[in-house]
């Protein structure tokens, strides 16, 4: 007589990724594991199995500041007039309480150019270099001294200009800076979002 063998059928497994290894102790983002000593079973000692994850380091109080100021979007008009009308401003106050110092016109020139060009929007990034040398003509027109009409304050605005060229030049390197860096940002993120969004190339299969 022939026997026929019946086979239990076994139950499928189910794959287990071990997250920790066997004996090991899970504390915030540190893993430890547990060592047995020698000559003392159910005894260890706990030990230090993997690295723990860095923390990150807090924002400079600098940064933090700058990150409380206001962050307007202007357009490049806007940008325009809201230089030449600080400048003109400040330059009146020049004239009235420090005697049309222009020291000190161009020192407060240069924050005023920073300013313009953080506040400016992207889409208008390159009128920033360019409104705030005008914006450097309109507020230099109190302190500049001019007599006898017209001719003479326009010829006091010109000697002023050409005195004070180093300031006119710095404030519009501080604009050019801070919108190359600007733009650069923006064409990055674009780049990043347009890569994110691009879908996969499908691969393709080898040819029987």
């Amino acid at each position: 007589m022939e026997q026929h063998r019946t086979s239990q059928p076994q139950g499928r497994r189910r794959p287990q990724t071990p997250l920790t290894p066997p004996g090991a102790l899970v504390e915030g983002a540190a893993v430890y594991r547990v060592a047995a000593r020698p000559g003392r079973p159910g005894r260890g000692r706990v030990e230090r199995a993997t690295t723990p994850v860095p923390l990150r380091r807090p924002a400079p109080p600098v940064v933090l500041a700058l990150r409380r100021l206001p962050n307007p979007r202007l357009t490049g008009l806007g940008a325009g007039l809201f230089a030449s009308a600080t400048m003109l401003v400040l330059g009146f106050l020049d004239w009235l309480l420090l005697d049309s110092s222009p020291v000190v016109y161009g020192l407060l020139f240069l924050p005023v150019s920073a300013l313009t060009a953080l506040w400016v929007r992207t889409a208008d990034l390159v009128t920033a270099p360019i409104s705030v040398p005008i914006a450097f003509a309109v507020g230099v027109v109190p302190i500049s001294g001019g007599t006898g009409g017209f001719g003479g304050q326009a010829m006091a605005v010109v000697t002023a200009l050409a005195v004070q060229a180093g300031w006119l030049y710095g404030g519009t390197l501080v604009a050019g800076l801070i919108t190359s860096v600007r733009k650069v940002r923006d064409m990055g993120r674009r780049q990043r979002a347009a890569a994110a969004t691009r879908p996969a190339a499908p691969q393709r299969r080898p040819a029987r």
